[in-house]
């Protein structure tokens, strides 16, 4: 059984800071990437930026320069600093994990104010 954990989120006016943070339990072994997506209203879920077990960073063009993912092996975590924030970054954002399966948490909601 695997759990992501997702905490960080909250509300902050445009131009502010957040940083999400994911624990991961469970048949962590079995991962290969872990990520971040969100999800706006009336909108599809969006990848937002994932990490390969190799270091390999990937991240949406609307989220570069502004955003950085990290993953705390030690500590089986992934981080999303998120910077320079604006209002179209309001969405729920969720943590996720590709392995055997695709694993997700519960979603955070983040909030930037105009």
């Amino acid at each position: 059984q695997v759990q992501l954990v997702e905490s960080g989120g909250g509300l902050v006016q445009a131009g502010g800071s957040l940083r999400l943070s994911c624990a991961a339990s469970g048949r962590i072994f079995t991962f290969n990437a872990m990520g971040w997506y969100r999800q706006a209203p009336g909108k599809q879920r969006e990848l937002v930026a994932h990490i390969t077990n190799g270091g390999f960073r990937n991240y949406a063009d609307s989220v570069k320069g502004r955003f950085t993912i990290s993953r705390d092996y030690a500590k089986n975590t992934v981080s999303l600093q998120m910077n320079s924030l604006k209002p179209e970054d309001t969405a729920v954002y969720y943590c996720h994990a590709s392995g055997y399966s695709d694993y997700w948490g519960q979603g955070t909601q983040v909030t930037v104010s105009s």
